[in-house]
């Protein structure tokens, strides 16, 4: 995995340094963001759970479930804080996906406010460019691409929407003191 990207262990430990979550309340929560970062399996967040608890980086309480299976919850150890800690602070890859780029939003409580306004700024660099070849992308069409257009016209206007939103954010952290 390259530095600063998202890897499913890192991302479940972020969440779990939110809050100590089971397996399944990892999944519902995943399900409802799911046409933002195409929740995983059940599959992968056990094993990706049962992986982080084998290296001690989570510990697993099990709470008894009357007429049901017990209630595993899971918490994240002074290890896996430094571990995440270290994930965090590394510098995050160009043209970083946007799936990874929310979930690394959904982490932003991991971050210092002077990394998260890195993070920030990186993401307006690299949807301006994005934007930038659209647009030029647009202008060299044919004037039969009618479909071609459609599907450039969505990208341009979600690329536009991105940017007033990074914008906006931006100057709203810079207004806060660096915390």
């Amino acid at each position: 995995m390259a530095a600063g990207s998202v890897s499913f262990r890192h991302f479940i430990l972020g969440l779990l340094k939110q809050q100590p979550m089971s397996g399944y309340d990892i999944k519902r929560l995943l399900k409802g963001l799911g046409w933002l970062v195409d929740g995983p399996s059940f599959g992968n967040i056990y094993s990706t759970l049962h992986a982080l608890l084998k290296d001690d980086l989570v510990t697993v309480k099990v709470i008894p479930n009357q007429n049901k299976p017990p209630r595993k919850v899971y918490s994240i150890t002074e290890a896996g804080r430094q571990e995440l800690h270290e994930w965090v602070n590394q510098p995050v890859t160009n043209n970083l996906s946007l799936k990874a780029f929310v979930m690394r939003l959904i982490l932003a409580g991991s971050f210092s406010q002077a990394r998260l306004v890195a993070h920030l700024q990186q993401r307006c660099e690299q949807v301006t460019a994005h934007h930038v070849a659209l647009k030029q992308t647009v202008e060299a069409l044919d004037e039969g691409a009618d479909l071609q257009r459609l599907a450039l016209d969505h990208a341009l206007a979600l690329a536009t929407a991105e940017l007033a939103w990074l914008d906006s954010t931006l100057k709203r952290l810079s207004r806060q003191p660096l915390g």
